[in-house]
């Protein structure tokens, strides 16, 4: 199912948030909306030698769950998977590998930060 117009800026403007964020906590933000041929990553951070992947989920309302909810095993299996692509075309072996969920629900956020 395609987002509409709305949803679609939604998203933008949590991942530009979470962006600024992470950038206020210390992390480098190396990419944004990397893909590759197996997907995308929202947010890819660096601090120290931990390489974050940040995946956020912007909802307007939990009518119909949290981001939180939208990551399935499935799904934390492929972020981890774009994560390792991310490190080993980046020349980044030997950096930890962290995947962090930040879910925006009508104006709160929850992060969940190692998610596995």
């Amino acid at each position: 199912m395609a987002k509409t117009p709305q949803a679609a800026a939604l998203g933008v403007q949590a991942e530009s948030a979470m962006a600024s964020w992470y950038g206020a906590q210390g992390y480098e933000i190396v990419a944004r909306n990397w893909r590759t041929t197996g997907g995308e990553l929202d947010i890819v951070a660096l601090r120290d030698d931990v390489v974050v992947v940040v995946e956020v989920k912007a909802r307007s309302s939990a009518r119909f769950g949290t981001g939180l909810d939208a990551i399935t095993p499935a799904k934390l299996h492929r972020l981890h998977r774009l994560g390792r692509a991310f490190i080993r075309e980046h020349n980044m072996a030997g950096r930890t590998l962290r995947v962090d969920v930040a879910s925006w629900v009508d104006g709160t956020w929850d992060i969940v930060h190692g998610v596995s």
